[in-house]
């Protein structure tokens, strides 16, 4: 027997339930510089959001997919529905920022611990980096 309707958006509100909490947790690990953390996250994100898609498609598909527009509570439902799926992208975008703000400053960090080693990072022509550990002391007058 497949689901009712209702049932669908049941699921669905609780995989985007999931994914919020999951969305903090990332948070969470992107703070703390868990690498490890952020990589598994990143991956249950991804499988957390194609069963969305999948959800969405089978609410899509149902027989009875014309009552969320004429059935004021699944109306309601449906607003829920989109009101967390905003959530949870305001959610991503603000980890996004953060993961890059944190890998700019690991660059940053390592550029410094590069010079202090006496590499120094130069751009040829194409701005490519280049690492160059003889800045000026193979020249021959």
């Amino acid at each position: 027997m497949s689901p009712t309707i209702e049932q669908l958006l049941a699921q669905q509100h609780a995989t985007l339930e999931a994914l919020l909490r999951l969305l903090e947790q990332e948070r969470a690990s992107i703070v703390n510089r868990e690498a490890g953390d952020i990589t598994r996250h990143a991956n249950d994100k991804k499988s957390l959001v194609d069963k969305i898609q999948l959800q969405d498609q089978q609410i899509a598909r149902h027989t009875q997919s014309s009552q969320l527009k004429e059935n004021p509570e699944l109306t309601r439902q449906v607003e829920t529905i989109q009101a967390l799926l905003d959530e949870c992208r305001s959610q991503n975008e603000i980890n996004g920022a953060a993961l890059q703000r944190a890998q700019l400053s690991f660059h940053k960090l390592n550029n410094l611990f590069q010079q202090s080693l006496g590499h120094h990072q130069t751009y040829n022509k194409e701005g490519v980096a280049q690492n160059l550990r003889s800045l000026g002391t193979n020249l021959k007058a």
